[in-house]
């Protein structure tokens, strides 16, 4: 590398040099073809030939200094910058032929576009020559070896075009860093074919022997455009090597991000290998009821309500009010559509939903059209610790948002609701439990819609088992499950807001949406999965540590109760459960027993519990 710096002080010079040095090659080379002799020094056709190449770099060098060719960084040309020096070698053949007209001196326009082709040839080859010392290092090949041990092994799934521009970052700005081993490409007719150097050298069925027999370090996974069944089955595949695997993400995202190919590589989340196909939505449903209206979330700055907010703003709202309580994420939010939507107004509120005073205000400055309620304490041993905050944000706060949509005639109300709300076993899925109840008793005596819609976890929110196990293996262990048979049903967040909006669509009034989550996922599989596909193994480089289950949680989640029945709706993946009979007497008669409980301030839980149990009949603890 110091050889090649000591000359880069000496660079416009060498490259000029070598230009001359290529036009007078060129212009004897051309003539000599033209005459099919050798020419002789003293002939009157070599001093025109002579003339012409003199010429031709005065105007070529002129050209190339006023386009700035020359500031051109060879190490990083490619294909176009090869185009700009031949189409400008042939300009520069056109400029000397009119200059022969007014000096007989000059050799013709047929002796002038021979000898350019010649010197665009010369140039350019010359240039990917000095761009392939450069960023083979060729010069300093000494110092670093192909196999130098502190390089990473490097295996390439997919030899498309952004396997093209993975191998050419590598090469040109982390050559030091990795050894690519090879491409894994399942088309069979690419078999031992080479993109950008590097050899295709087997399909997926290679990929645990290759890794093997080659020492692995990082498998990255370059294909964009795959379907999810597929991705999936490679990532498990690639889960059984020891090698850390980095993902290309789609397409829109990679466009969205506005990175290239090589800084979009991510590592491999757990939706990746859960292989579920994307949502089909009836878009012209949601925006004819989004579109040029006042939108209100509630937990807009949560995991599941900003991304409410995000996609609420595709269907082009008058109105976006995004209610919060915690104001960190909720300015977060506001900032992120505010910079991306500046034309649309957005209005960040700070309220409890508590407060009912506080919330009828918003009411009446906004008259929002939709309200979506996403806020809600949902942490299950936090609120098996503190119920009475739990009855007291998830009940009493939902009531105040259910009235205020009736008293400032809201068109239609969609509460966020749970799994955990069938058949509950612990406070938060019992308060959850009785918010349907209140979406439904209500439906029958207002003109807003309410409707509920049920789904389970989502990947990646706040306090969701995902991140947690991410930090536990950064730390390095242990991972903490609670039983080894413990599972869930899982979904992505923008899956569940899609699904969410969809259903909205759907609701009619008292209805209880219900999702279809796929099938369950074993969270003890997840932990493994999450272990391998960071490059270690599960219980020996990261111990998995069974911790029993906590206060409150099940072993298996439900998405139905025993009592309700399912319909079908137009939508493969919504569901709607048979309606509950009961009526708003019922419920205030339930809210009256809760609210006592508020009264006292009482703090024994088990008397909590006995009550929340005579209020949710299907409210049983779980006997751990």
């Amino acid at each position: 590398m110091e050889k090649i710096k000591r000359l880069s002080k000496y660079r416009d010079a060498i490259l000029i040099i070598l230009d001359c040095l290529c036009i007078f090659f060129a212009y004897y080379l051309g003539a000599v073809l033209i005459q099919d002799s050798v020419l002789n020094f003293s002939d009157y056709y070599y001093y025109r030939v002579m003339h012409s190449a003199i010429c031709y770099i005065i105007i070529y060098e002129t050209i190339f200094h006023i386009g700035k060719r020359h500031k051109s960084i060879i190490r990083y040309e490619e294909g176009k910058d090869y185009i700009i020096y031949i189409l400008l070698c042939l300009i520069t053949a056109f400029c000397v032929s009119i200059v022969g007209i007014f000096i007989r001196t000059i050799t013709t326009l047929k002796m002038n576009l021979l000898a350019s082709i010649i010197i665009s040839i010369m140039i350019v080859a010359y240039r990917v020559i000095m761009r392939y010392i450069l960023v083979n290092d060729i010069v300093n090949k000494g110092v670093y070896t192909k196999y130098n041990d502190s390089k990473k092994k490097l295996l390439i799934i997919g030899a498309g075009n952004a396997a093209h521009e993975i191998i050419k970052n590598i090469n040109t700005n982390f050559r030091d860093e990795y050894d690519i081993v090879g491409i894994i490409d399942d088309n069979r007719s690419r078999l031992n074919f080479t993109v950008s150097g590097v050899k295709i050298i087997g399909n997926r069925n290679d990929i645990i022997r290759i890794c093997k027999d080659n020492n692995v370090d990082l498998i990255f996974f370059s294909i964009a455009r795959i379907d999810n069944e597929n991705k999936k089955q490679i990532l498990n595949i690639c889960q059984q090597t020891q090698a850390k695997v980095r993902v290309l993400p789609g397409i829109r995202e990679i466009i969205n991000n506005k990175k290239n190919i090589f800084n979009s590589l991510r590592d491999v989340e757990i939706e990746d290998i859960l292989g579920r196909n994307p949502v089909k939505l009836d878009n012209s449903n949601i925006e004819s009821l989004i579109k040029g209206h006042t939108i209100l979330v509630t937990g807009g700055g949560g995991s599941i309500g900003s991304e409410l907010c995000r996609q609420i703003m595709n269907y082009n709202p008058e109105r976006l009010i995004m209610l919060d309580i915690y104001e960190n994420s909720l300015y977060d939010i506001e900032l992120e559509l505010k910079d991306k939507y500046p034309e649309t107004k957005i209005d960040a509120v700070i309220a409890s939903i508590r407060d009912k005073k506080r919330l009828y205000e918003v009411f009446e400055k906004y008259h929002p059209y939709l309200v979506f309620h996403a806020a809600a304490h949902k942490h299950v041993p936090l609120m098996e610790n503190s119920p009475l905050e739990a009855i007291k944000n998830n009940v009493f706060g939902t009531y105040n948002v259910v009235n205020a949509c009736d008293e400032f005639n809201v068109k239609r109300f969609i509460l966020i609701s749970t799994d955990k709300a069938v058949n509950p076993t612990n406070i938060m899925g019992a308060t959850k439990r009785m918010c349907e109840m209140i979406v439904q008793a209500k439906n029958k005596v207002s003109d807003t819609e309410y409707a509920a819609v049920r789904f389970g976890n989502v990947l990646g929110s706040n306090g969701s088992v995902v991140p947690l196990f991410k930090k536990q293996i950064a730390a390095g262990g242990p991972v903490t499950v609670t039983h080894k048979e413990i599972t869930r049903f899982f979904m992505t967040i923008p899956e569940a807001v899609e699904l969410v909006l969809q259903a909205m669509t759907y609701a009619k009034g008292g209805e209880i949406f219900v999702l279809d989550m796929g099938e369950p996922v074993k969270i003890y599989d997840l932990a493994e999965s999450l272990i391998r596909l960071s490059g270690l193994v599960p219980n020996k480089d990261i111990k998995i540590e069974v911790t029993g289950l906590r206060p409150g949680e099940k072993l298996y989640e439900e998405i139905l109760m025993n009592e309700e029945g399912l319909e079908k709706t137009s939508h493969n993946k919504i569901f709607v459960a048979e309606p509950m009979n009961i009526t708003m007497e019922d419920i205030k008669e339930k809210l009256s027993k809760l609210d006592n409980l508020i009264e006292r301030e009482e703090m024994d839980i088990t008397k909590i519990k006995k009550t929340m149990k005579d209020v949710v009949p299907t409210f049983k603890e779980t006997q751990n």
